[in-house]
C-alpha cells in the first residue's frame, strides 16, 4: 500500500494535468482536436483549457524524482522553474517539500507573466513558424491568477518566491544563491540561454537541470550551445520525448 505522501503527491499531479476529469485542450497549429484524450494529456501533449499544468504525467513524475532524489542526497539549494504558465509544476515542487518536510528552501516561480516574447534570430524556422506569441491570450497567464493556483491547493507561503519579468532582465540579479533542481521551460533559444547562464552556475553538484522543450530545435541548440561553451558532459537523459535532463556531476 503507497504511503500517505505518496498518494498526496499522487492526487496532486493527476489534479495539476486535470486527468480526474479530463478538460479538453485548446486546438493549436500541432494539434487542432478538441477532444480530451488520457494517452495524450499524460504525454502533456496538450494544452489544457482548465488544468494547472500542460506538461502531463510523464514529465511532472520526472520532476517529482528529481527533487525527492536531491533532497534524499542531500543536495542543498532551492528549486526553480523558468516558464510557469499557470503554476502547475511550481506547485508541484512546493507539495513534495511539504510532504518531505522541508521548510527551508524556496520554490522560485519565474515568468514575465506576460507570455511569450518574439523569436530572435537564433531561432530555427521552424519554431519561428509557430509563432507562439500569437498565442499570448493563452499563454499569458497573470501573476495573481498563479498566485491563486497555489492558494487553491493550500500552497501559497513564504517558500514560495515570484520573479516577475523578462528573464533578460531578472535574471542577472535574480536573489537566488543555490539551486538544487532547475527546470527551464522557456521554448525558445534565447529564453533558454538567458536561464542557463545566469542560473545554472548556482546549481550545486548533485542538482537537476531539466529541460521541458528539449524537442524544439531553437531550445535544443541553446542547450548544446551552452553545454559546449562550457564543457558540460554529463549526458542527456530522455524523459518522454519532449522533455530532457541531467544530473550535474559532484
Amino acid at each position: 500500500m503507497p504511503s500517505p505522501n505518496a498518494l498526496y503527491l499522487d492526487l496532486i499531479k493527476r489534479v495539476l494535468a486535470n486527468t480526474v476529469y479530463g478538460d479538453p485542450p485548446h486546438p493549436n497549429t500541432w494539434r487542432d482536436s478538441v477532444d480530451y484524450d488520457a494517452a495524450t494529456r499524460a504525454r502533456g501533449a496538450d494544452w489544457p483549457t482548465v488544468a494547472h499544468t500542460m506538461i502531463g504525467l510523464e514529465r511532472l513524475d520526472n520532476l517529482q524524482h528529481c527533487l525527492e532524489t536531491a533532497l534524499a542526497d542531500g543536495v542543498p539549494g532551492d528549486v526553480a522553474e523558468t516558464g510557469v504558465w499557470r503554476g502547475g509544476a511550481c506547485v508541484l515542487m512546493r507539495a513534495v517539500l511539504h510532504a518531505a518536510g522541508d521548510v527551508d528552501r524556496s520554490v522560485w516561480v519565474i515568468d514575465s507573466f506576460e507570455g511569450m516574447p518574439k523569436c530572435s534570430a537564433e531561432d530555427h524556422e521552424a519554431d519561428q513558424a509557430m509563432a507562439l506569441h500569437d498565442y499570448n491570450d493563452l499563454l499569458a497567464v497573470p501573476l495573481e491568477t498563479v498566485q491563486d493556483n497555489f492558494a487553491r491547493y493550500g500552497l501559497l507561503d513564504d517558500q514560495v518566491r515570484f520573479l516577475p519579468g523578462w528573464f533578460r532582465d531578472t535574471l542577472p540579479t535574480a536573489p537566488i544563491d543555490r539551486l538544487a533542481v532547475l527546470r527551464l521551460d522557456g521554448d525558445l533559444y534565447e529564453s533558454t540561454t538567458d536561464a542557463l547562464r545566469h542560473l545554472y552556475p548556482k546549481l550545486a553538484p548533485g542538482g537537476f537541470l531539466i529541460v521541458d522543450d528539449y524537442f524544439l530545435p531553437s531550445c535544443r541548440d541553446a542547450v548544446h550551445d551552452y553545454r559546449s561553451e562550457h564543457g558540460i558532459t554529463e549526458p542527456i537523459q530522455d524523459i518522454d520525448g519532449f522533455g530532457a535532463y541531467w544530473r550535474r556531476d559532484r
